[in-house]
């Protein structure tokens, strides 16, 4: 039988017999040492899993057998052995990211305990015990490799659903920028025919008898065809502002928030102030888009939820070789529950942030009840996609 005790206390021989078959029955390598580091006992299958036999290890110093090096070969001091610290310090551990030696060289990811044995109130030695923990590892790193590549797919598929938001958002813009353009020059021109038609007639009525009511009949319809012209100049400027294209970003931010000014009741105080930095051009195509969208959507939240008494509005924009464009928007409205904002069906905010981060920004937004909303938008300007 592959076990040894010595310098065992006097005990019964049915007793150490017991003892002996627990220790041979366990699964775990267990051993003692003395207050040398010696080995005094150790069962089978602490032999099998280091290769060594039983008259091998006995009397032998089990750090120097077994834990003399760390996993990168590197020496492993005595005195910083956990083992040891056992019964020299009185400091049992438990210890599950080392290893240990093998009697051909080769080492293994060991989980390890270690416990002073005490008696009489002296500390005589340790007992250890340690088990393989190489599956626990492999299991361990597969599963590693599993969420690595989980997060790998998913960050993938991410990237392909906002760049098809994206490539949908751009086929939307296409869209009403076309719709824009074939009301202006359909809808629109035929209004202003159909009105100046209308004037036509009301300087040639020829019956005197009839001219008073012909003329205030040409006045309503003249009147209903510029409400029409009006709403039709409305419905192209939600579509696409124009003056995005002809005259850039910073002016569209501008009128943007004029309108806003314009729109609000008089209680609404609007406060606007922007600064650009010279020779700062303003973007084009997509990112301009992003960021005229966004605020447009922060303005239409303030106005439809915010209920704010005072609205303050700052765009600045730094100075090349590397120009951001950082934009706020402050109302003492009502504010809004932080929770809200993160939902995942607050589709507004998600749009926002969507649109801000397919350029490199990002949206912010500070808001509590009853404290107001702060909306800060931060935008690079130099490279889009």
């Amino acid at each position: 039988m592959p076990f040894a005790l010595t310098d065992a206390p006097a005990a019964p021989a049915e007793a150490t017999r017991r003892l002996a078959l627990l220790l041979e029955s366990t699964g775990e390598g267990i051993f003692g040492i003395d207050m040398a580091g010696c080995c005094t006992f150790v069962n089978r299958a602490a032999c099998e899993a280091l290769g060594w036999r039983v008259d091998e290890v006995l009397g032998r110093n089990m750090h120097e057998l077994i834990h003399h090096s760390r996993q990168d070969g590197a020496h492993y001091p005595e005195c910083d052995c956990p083992i040891f610290n056992a019964f020299r310090r009185g400091e049992p551990c438990r210890i599950d990211d080392e290893v240990l030696w093998r009697a051909d060289g080769s080492l293994f990811p060991a989980e390890y305990s270690s416990y002073p044995v005490i008696e009489g109130g002296e500390v005589q030695g340790a007992v250890v015990t340690f088990v393989d923990i190489s599956a626990r590892r492999q299991a361990e790193a597969l599963l590693r490799a599993s969420h690595d590549e989980l997060e790998q797919r998913v960050a993938e598929r991410t990237a392909e659903l906002r760049e098809l938001a994206h490539h949908l958002e751009a086929m939307r813009e296409t869209e009403r920028k076309r719709i824009a353009r074939e009301i202006h020059d359909e809808l629109g021109s035929l209004l202003v025919a159909l009105k100046m038609d209308i004037d036509w007639l009301a300087r040639r009525v020829g019956d005197p008898a009839q001219r008073e009511p012909m003329v205030d009949k040409c006045q309503r319809m003249g009147g209903l065809v510029d409400t029409a012209v009006d709403a039709v100049g409305r419905i192209i400027t939600d579509l696409r502002p124009s003056i995005l294209d002809h005259q850039g970003l910073w002016a569209a931010l501008e009128w943007q928030a004029q309108e806003f000014q314009l729109a609000g009741s008089d209680e609404r105080e609007v406060v606007f102030r922007m600064h650009v930095a010279a020779d700062v051009v303003p973007p084009e195509g997509g990112l301009a888009i992003a960021v005229f969208r966004i605020f447009q959507e922060v303005l239409s939240n303030v106005a439809r939820h915010a209920h704010a008494r005072h609205v303050d509005i700052r765009i600045d924009v730094d100075a090349p070789p590397a120009p951001v464009l950082y934009l706020q928007v402050r109302d003492d409205g009502i504010g809004a529950a932080p929770e809200a904002l993160n939902d995942a069906r607050s589709y507004g905010v998600l749009g926002m942030r969507e649109r801000a981060a397919h350029f490199g920004g990002r949206v912010g937004i500070e808001s509590f009840p009853g404290r107001g909303t702060t909306v800060r938008i931060v935008m690079p300007l130099e490279a889009s996609p």
